[in-house]
C-alpha cells in the first residue's frame, strides 16, 4: 500500500515530467515552424493539415522518442529540489532506506515506460502514416529520391525480380526481369522493356515482353508480345521498401515484414531490426536513467541544481553518443543489431549500479 510520501513523490515525478515535456516540445515546435514556414506557404498546406496532420503527430512522435531523456531530466530537477529543501535527508533519517525510497520512483517510471512502450509499438506507427505523408507532400517533396536503379529482390525462395530503373511515385520501371529457379536451375524468365502497376485493377502491364520457360526435359519454349496484363506475388511497396515505411508499421506488422525481408536477403535488414529492438530498449532505459538521476541528486552538492542539471545533460549526451556509435557499427559493419541497440543500456546499467552503491544511504 502506498504511503503519503510515495504518493507525494509519484505526483511530483509525473507533474514535473509532463511540464518538462510540454516546455521542450513547445520550443521544438517554434523552431520547426520557423524552419518550415516557407514550405507550408509555397506548397499550400492548410492550417488544419499543419496543426492536426503534422504537429499533433509531431508532438506524439518526438515526445515518445525522447521520453526516457525527459524522464531523466525531470528526475534530476525535482529530486534536486527535494534535496535542496532537505526532504530527501528527512526521509532517510526518518528510517526509510534508500532502496525503499526508490519504490515510488520506479512506480512512476513504470507508468511512463508502459505508456512509451504502448505508443511506440502500436499507436505512433499509425500516426506516423499521416505525419510522414504530410512531410513527403509539403516538406521533402517529390524528387529524385523516388527513383531507384539496379534493384534485385528475392520475392520468395527461388523467385528473383530485377529493375534497371524504378519510380516509386509512379509505380513503374524499365528493363524488368522475373526469374524462377528450382534446384539451382532456372525454370523460367520473364523480360519486359517497361512495367507499370494499374492501381485500380491491381495488375501489372508489361510492354515488349518475352517469356522463356524450360521444361523438365531441358527444352526451351519462347513467347513474346507487345503488351501483357498480369499479376505477381509481390506488392509495389515491397520492391523498394523505404526506410521510413517501417515507422508506419506496428510491431506485429514489423515482425512479419522483417521475416519476409530475411527471405529476400534485404540489404536494409539491419535498419529494420534496429527499429524493432529500439521500441523496447528506449522504454527500458527509463529505469536505468531514473536510478542514475536519483543516485546523482540525492546528496547536496555545492553546485546545487545547476550542477546536477549540467551533469544530467552530459549523461544524456553520452547516452545518445553511445547509441549513435553502436547503431552505426550495426548498419555499416558486422555488429549485431540487438547488441547495438542494447549496448548503451548495458553500459549505463553498470554506471547506474555504481552510482546507486556510492549514493548516501
Amino acid at each position: 500500500m502506498l504511503r503519503i510520501i510515495d504518493r507525494y513523490i509519484i505526483g511530483k515525478f509525473l507533474a514535473t515530467f509532463f511540464l518538462t515535456i510540454a516546455l521542450l516540445l513547445s520550443i521544438a515546435i517554434v523552431f520547426d515552424i520557423s524552419e518550415k514556414i516557407d514550405n507550408f506557404v509555397t506548397k499550400g498546406a492548410s492550417a488544419k493539415e499543419i496543426i492536426f496532420d503534422y504537429y499533433l503527430n509531431f508532438v506524439m512522435y518526438y515526445g515518445n522518442l525522447f521520453s526516457a531523456m525527459i524522464v531523466f531530466i525531470a528526475t534530476i530537477f525535482f529530486t534536486s529540489r527535494m534535496t535542496a529543501n532537505t526532504e530527501i535527508v528527512a526521509i532517510l533519517t526518518g528510517g526509510v532506506s534508500f532502496r525503499r525510497l526508490m519504490w515510488p520512483y520506479f512506480i512512476a517510471a513504470t507508468i511512463l515506460a508502459g505508456i512509451s512502450w504502448g505508443l511506440g509499438n502500436y499507436v505512433i506507427p499509425k500516426t506516423n502514416v499521416t505525419r510522414l505523408n504530410f512531410e513527403h507532400t509539403y516538406i521533402s517533396g517529390k524528387n529524385q529520391k523516388d527513383r531507384f536503379k539496379d534493384i534485385h529482390r528475392q520475392i520468395k525462395p527461388g523467385h528473383i525480380v530485377y529493375f534497371e530503373n524504378y519510380n516509386t511515385e509512379r509505380n513503374s520501371g524499365y528493363h524488368f526481369t522475373y526469374e524462377v529457379f528450382a534446384n539451382h536451375a532456372m525454370q523460367s524468365k520473364l523480360k519486359a522493356d517497361f512495367i507499370k502497376l494499374d492501381t485500380t485493377k491491381n495488375t501489372w502491364t508489361l510492354d515488349n515482353y518475352s517469356i522463356r520457360t524450360i521444361d523438365s526435359t531441358g527444352k526451351e519454349h519462347l513467347s513474346s508480345g507487345r503488351q501483357l496484363d498480369t499479376v505477381f506475388d509481390f506488392k509495389a511497396a515491397e520492391i523498394v521498401p523505404r526506410l521510413f515505411t517501417i515507422e508506419m508499421m506496428n510491431t506485429p506488422e514489423l515482425n512479419e515484414f522483417i521475416e519476409k525481408e530475411k527471405i529476400r536477403g534485404s540489404e536494409n535488414l539491419n535498419y529494420y531490426l534496429i527499429e524493432k529492438y529500439r521500441r523496447t530498449s528506449w522504454p527500458a532505459a527509463t529505469y536505468i536513467l531514473v536510478l542514475i538521476g536519483v543516485s546523482l541528486c540525492s546528496k547536496k552538492t555545492r553546485g546545487g541544481l545547476g550542477l546536477n542539471i549540467a551533469l544530467g545533460l552530459a549523461i544524456c549526451v553520452a547516452y545518445i553518443f553511445f547509441m549513435q556509435i553502436s547503431t552505426t557499427f550495426a548498419t555499416l559493419g558486422n555488429f549485431s543489431p540487438l547488441m547495438a541497440v542494447w549496448f548503451p543500456n548495458i553500459v549505463f546499467s553498470f554506471i547506474a549500479l555504481y552510482m546507486y552503491y556510492i549514493a548516501p544511504k
